[in-house]
């Protein structure tokens, strides 16, 4: 018996040191480190690495731009940091409330952890359930992974890091509560999930296309050099701006024309997509969970009330 548990034990060691999320962190400006994920779903072959997160070493020392998706990829990220700088790390920034750009705040109870008030509230609310679903889809790669809310609230404005000024923008397009920020030293914006892409955007928390097509003008009107998207390549031109318009653009008189028409929800989610979007990852698949997002209120705005129509 004592050997088959030392075998049973063998292997599960085995097993977890595959676990290794090898980040690299690639400098792609002054004083500034991205960790890229890839553009696919969340898989056991990934663990979930879908995001790009990012750092930047200020003279005081290390700003965190997003935790990643569970307490595994948190501290692979501070030993990635720790192969760049020698600097201490001292805030996380949130961009937002989903799985994948906060579940590595355990790594992070060292230091401030900001957030704007309505990620933290949104955090409290789903962050759990959001943990339970990771579980679910990347298996052993959230093991011990709880949810740590953020300890600092943020607003927009100014806030200096050292030798750099960090402008911060409160949005609300992809969850009602999105934190932009933009690099006044170096001109890169982290664009948080409000800027996807060749990868089709979520929208399980959006309150509507029509906001997150407004935050997409505002962004691009900032003076900015580089773009990080939440997820896809980084861009120095306006192409992943442009490209997110003409998706929104796309998606919401798609919705618009289904509803006028009477189209039902099963006939929305086999709608052609563009030629032009063959090129987005995940496309159909985002589709159908934004339809099932979306489409209800496009629908409600087709609808007559029985009172109303009473009464004329």
């Amino acid at each position: 018996m004592r050997w088959m548990l030392l075998l049973f034990v063998g292997l599960s060691l085995a097993a977890m040191a595959d676990l290794d999320y090898v980040l690299k962190p690639r400098q792609i400006a002054e004083d500034t480190w991205l960790l890229e994920g890839s553009t696919d779903n969340f898989a056991t072959a990934n663990g979930g690495n879908i995001v790009n997160t990012a750092f930047i070493v200020t003279e005081r020392g290390v700003v965190v731009i997003d935790t990643g998706p569970s307490k595994r990829y948190g501290e692979a990220m501070r030993r990635a940091i720790a192969t760049t700088t020698d600097k201490p790390v001292i805030e996380v920034l949130l961009t937002h409330h989903h799985p994948d750009h906060v579940l590595g705040n355990q790594a992070f109870t060292d230091v401030p952890i900001g957030a704007l008030a309505g990620t933290t509230e949104l955090l409290h609310q789903q962050g759990d359930a959001m943990a339970q679903n990771m579980y679910r889809l990347v298996g052993d790669w959230m093991r011990g992974t709880e949810v740590v809310l953020p300890t600092r609230t943020l607003t927009a404005g100014m806030q200096r890091f050292g030798n750099h000024d960090l402008q911060l923008l409160s949005l609300g397009g992809h969850t009602g509560a999105d934190l932009a920020i933009l690099d006044q030293k170096t001109g890169v914006l982290f664009a948080g999930d409000l800027v996807f892409y060749q990868r089709a955007l979520t929208t399980p928390n959006s309150p509507g296309l029509s906001v997150w097509l407004a935050d997409i003008a505002t962004l691009q009107a900032l003076p900015w050099t580089l773009v990080v998207p939440g997820h896809g390549p980084v861009a120095s031109d306006a192409k992943p701006f442009e490209q997110m318009r003409d998706y929104l653009s796309w998606l919401d008189q798609l919705m618009r024309d289904g509803a006028a028409r009477g189209s039902d929800m099963a006939e929305m989610i086999r709608s052609p997509i563009p030629e032009r979007f063959a090129g987005i990852n995940l496309s159909r698949y985002e589709l159908i969970r934004s339809v099932s997002h979306l489409y209800p209120r496009y629908e409600r705005t087709q609808m007559t009330r029985v009172d109303s129509a009473a009464q004329q």
